[in-house]
């Protein structure tokens, strides 16, 4: 004889359905009274910029980077509401419109400078962001408009590079005297020109031209495809202006502008990512800030534009 078993798979009833719709209510009713308050700080010192530029910015910037954000019904709702709040207060953070006095000039304009290159790689405002508000999005034409503003900036001057030649082979003279060192303890170094150039870029900022070195242990972890970068890899990238174009095409470089270092180090920089900035202006290589907090105007332009390359801008990751 053979016996054979059946097993009745019992199908979820009315109760079970109805417990589990309780539970879920009970979950979201938390949620609301947990949910973080997303508040309006008092404006302090509005930013200064032409009609047409102040409007695109307060319809695509104003709802995270600044104490004026108009935040929608749907944004209160938790868990949305969570990470509405955290947008928000990481990107007031990074920079504040309404609180743009805070800023030195000289960071005014890169910050300026960086949020219009953010847009033109799309990578602002947040695709997540647009999603719930199309409107916040940036066109072309509007782009156009924000490029044009930040290029009458006066922290790019193009000027005559055979002074600036001339100038420069004075440099090393100047700096076997005595030798740079930011406020946090990073000195210059022109090891870097025996390094391996792992980049070169002409970004839109004003109008600038870079090149990026990278040593050794960085080069390596490159190759390997390794992120993030391993303590001890070191990047500099050092900036020139550009000339404008000539009348066979041609784009030469203008004054030099700085030499930016970053330095791993995932101790000793913890509070900014883990990298140490510091960055030497001009001929006579002037490190940059006036207190230690400088690095962390650096930080955040970094965790901004470049948080998937371990904060590392223009390499060759992929």
């Amino acid at each position: 004889m053979r016996i054979r078993y059946y097993i009745r798979m019992k199908k979820p009833g009315l109760t079970f359905y109805r417990s589990a719709a309780i539970v879920l209510i009970i979950i979201f009713v938390a949620l609301q009274i947990g949910s973080p308050a997303i508040e309006n700080p008092a404006v302090t010192s509005e930013i200064v910029v032409p009609k047409e530029v102040k409007q695109i910015l307060e319809r695509a910037c104003y709802d995270c980077h600044s104490n004026e954000a108009k935040v929608e019904w749907f944004d209160r709702i938790a868990p949305a509401s969570f990470l509405v709040a955290h947008d928000v207060n990481e990107a007031r953070a990074r920079f504040n419109f309404s609180e743009w006095d805070r800023n030195p000039p000289a960071v005014q304009e890169l910050l300026l400078w960086e949020m219009v290159n953010a847009i033109d790689q799309q990578k602002m405002p947040l695709q997540r962001y647009q999603l719930a508000h199309p409107g916040g999005k940036v066109s072309a034409s509007e782009l156009t408009v924000l490029k044009q503003y930040v290029n009458t900036l006066p922290g790019r001057h193009k000027v005559d590079t055979a002074r600036i030649v001339a100038q420069s082979l004075t440099n090393d003279k100047i700096l076997t005297q005595k030798t740079p060192v930011s406020l946090n303890g990073i000195p210059y170094s022109a090891d870097y020109k025996n390094w391996k150039i792992i980049s070169v870029t002409d970004k839109f900022d004003g109008g600038s031209m870079r090149i990026v070195y990278g040593n050794d242990i960085l080069v390596k972890a490159l190759k390997n495809h390794q992120l993030p970068f391993p303590d001890g890899s070191r990047v500099v990238k050092v900036v020139w202006g550009k000339q404008a174009e000539d009348k066979d095409g041609n784009v030469l470089p203008g004054n030099f502008q700085n030499a930016q270092f970053m330095i791993k180090d995932s101790k000793k920089y913890s509070s900014t990512e883990g990298w140490g900035f510091a960055k030497f202006d001009g001929l006579d290589l002037k490190p940059a800030g006036k207190t230690v907090l400088f690095e962390q105007t650096c930080a955040n332009c970094h965790r901004l534009l470049a948080p998937e390359n371990d904060f590392v801008f223009n390499i060759p990751t992929k």
